[in-house]
């Protein structure tokens, strides 16, 4: 995250706008926009791509919770909600959609910033943890894959596990590719001959 932080406040209320603004413009120097119609909420929030998103709703509907944190794109950037009243599973509604921070009546200035540290450094946590789980996922295709490949060449040619997949490997160094996108190729062009 930059210094100095591009933020969308997304409040319908004139003078909580105002509140907001300038409790972010105690805690430091940031880009601060408000968006005070909720019409075209998504469109909007895109066209700024803010670092974060802070959003004040006094007492929000599950429809209304889901539409602003379907707007705000919480799994790519924080997402401060601040609540005037709740209920489980509105939290939990929030939570599940990706919202970084869910604050139940607690706007005051003085919790302004703690709150969208919290849901920065959350956000940033989830998101190593969503990257860290990609990859175990995409690890464990290719090696599913590599291992299809490993039978169809030991089957085809009567090579043990070693030798198919140092053929596969061979193959891929010989290529300049990796041996899980060799062994995909295998996989594909066996299933196009069978």
């Amino acid at each position: 995250m930059p210094e100095r932080l591009s933020i969308v406040v997304v409040e319908q209320d004139r003078e909580r706008a105002h509140f907001i603004v300038d409790s972010l413009r105690e805690a430091g120097d940031h880009d601060i926009a408000v968006i005070s119609e909720p019409a075209g909420l998504a469109r909007k929030i895109t066209e700024r791509n803010p670092d974060v998103v802070l959003v004040d709703i006094d007492s929000p509907s599950r429809d209304m919770l889901e539409e602003l944190t379907l707007a705000s794109s919480p799994l790519e950037r924080p997402v401060a909600m601040f609540v005037g009243r709740s209920d489980d599973s509105l939290t939990k509604a929030a939570i599940e959609a990706g919202v970084s921070a869910y604050v139940v009546d607690g706007l005051r200035a003085d919790r302004v910033k703690p709150v969208l540290d919290a849901a920065i450094a959350r956000f940033n946590m989830f998101q190593r943890m969503r990257v860290e789980l990609e990859a175990t996922k995409r690890a464990l295709e290719e090696r599913k894959v590599i291992d299809r490949a490993k039978g169809l060449l030991m089957k085809a040619r009567g090579m043990s596990e070693d030798q198919a997949y140092a053929l596969l490997r061979k193959t891929a160094m010989d290529q300049g590719k990796k041996v899980a996108d060799v062994a995909d190729a295998l996989v594909t062009a066996a299933g196009l001959l069978s």
